[in-house]
């Protein structure tokens, strides 16, 4: 077995306290994915057994929630998207989401309603779908930098996509402006002070696929997972599944690790403060869906209560993640994962290979009886570069 030292800063979570969010539990996910079951070709994602992997790790079990499957979008964004659309029409129109339907609202919609965001590129193909299956339009702005493949995906659905010259953050304040102006509905999964229904909608619709995940995972015969690998951008999605994992196996009981880039460690940082802070700049990191330097504040807050630790490390561990997924041992499955996806299962990987291998198990609470779920949110969303990754080696482990 080789040896090499990827860059992984682990902090443990002092702020700690175990209180469960009232926004995020069981009863709000049931919800959430009683809607999701209601749209045409629903069917839940993959949950993978990586056991060759495992045992070459050292650990009980793998198992990655292919995302990647979702709806034929490659990723797990539309879980957002659509629940929060659909809550916004439904109180537009005094409907119930439990009695929604997707036809009923095309026929009650008297005249056509636009609704924008900014996007990495998931999110933005997901509100895109969203509009497109209800007849209505979507603008989707992009920061500086994406990648001309994740702007056709949200073309072909239909939508406006406008690539700006600033990075996330910034663009968004720029979506909120100009639909203000326009009279746009924004459909954002980050929030801030005035604006937290919609994006406690896009998380709870996240949920739906932790809950398939409890479910398979029962199903399989095991009692729960003892490690969950979260990856962060702004925190919505780690915030809305470890919001309803903590509901489900009690917080106490759930090693939960979230994972960014160290180039944008926003949550990582504001676990070492104790408060949330903010990481500006480009952001130039491989992890386009994770490059934002300001945490949803929704999310931060369930984190901040309910993770075990935080990690920060270098664009190569998604790197090696990509290409230990895509290359798997003995009967595992092959997982084709992007670079947001991947760095969960990277880290373990890169533990493995670490000189302080046994350090870092230790620290991080792994051994032969752990039980790891790890989220692979998206795919080859940008074809070209995960070839540049997978194929042509760049971001090397080492030298």
């Amino acid at each position: 077995m080789s040896v090499f030292s990827l860059k992984l800063a682990i902090e443990q979570n002092r702020l700690f306290n175990g209180e469960i969010s009232p926004l995020f539990t069981s009863e709000q996910t049931r919800k959430a994915r009683a809607f999701h079951q209601k749209i045409a070709g629903y069917q839940p994602t993959p949950l993978c057994e990586l056991d060759a992997l495992a045992n070459l790790f050292g650990v009980g079990k793998i198992l990655v929630k292919d995302e990647s499957q979702r709806f034929g979008l490659n990723a797990f964004k539309m879980l957002g998207g659509t629940y929060a659309i659909a809550q916004l029409l439904c109180e537009k129109y005094q409907m119930d989401i439990n009695d929604f339907s997707f036809e009923k609202i095309k026929n009650t919609i008297k005249e056509k309603m636009t609704f924008a965001t900014t996007t990495d590129g998931n999110h933005g193909r997901g509100v895109a779908w969203a509009a497109r299956q209800l007849g209505q339009n979507a603008v989707v702005y992009m920061p500086k930098g994406s990648a001309q493949e994740r702007v056709d995906h949200i073309l072909n659905l239909g939508a406006e996509c406008i690539v700006t010259d600033m990075n996330y953050d910034d663009t968004v304040r720029m979506t909120m402006k100009t639909a203000k102006e326009r009279g746009w509905e924004v459909v954002q999964d980050t929030a801030w002070e005035g604006y937290t229904k919609i994006p406690t909608w896009i998380m709870q619709g996240y949920s739906t696929l932790a809950d398939e995940a409890v479910e398979q995972i029962k199903q399989l015969g095991i009692e729960r997972p003892t490690h969950v690998f979260l990856q962060a951008g702004v925190g919505a999605m780690a915030g809305g599944v470890l919001g309803y994992l903590a509901d489900v196996y009690g917080p106490q009981h759930l090693h939960s690790v979230v994972v960014e880039p160290e180039l944008a460690d926003c949550i990582f940082r504001s676990g070492v403060k104790g408060e949330i802070v903010n990481v500006g700049g480009d952001m130039p990191t491989i992890m386009a869906g994770l490059a934002c330097g300001e945490p949803n504040p929704l999310g931060w807050t369930v984190l901040r209560d309910c993770a075990t630790q935080f990690i920060s490390c270098q664009d190569s561990v998604a790197a090696l993640g990509m290409r230990v997924l895509g290359n798997p041992l003995g009967n595992d499955p092959r997982i084709v994962s992007g670079e947001s996806g991947a760095v969960g299962l990277g880290v373990l990987a890169a533990v493995h290979h670490h000189p302080l291998r046994e350090t870092l198990m230790a620290k991080l609470g792994l051994n032969r009886d752990s039980v790891v779920l790890v989220i692979n949110t998206e795919g080859d969303t940008d074809v070209k570069h995960y070839r540049e990754v997978v194929w042509e080696g760049t971001y090397p482990t080492t030298a």
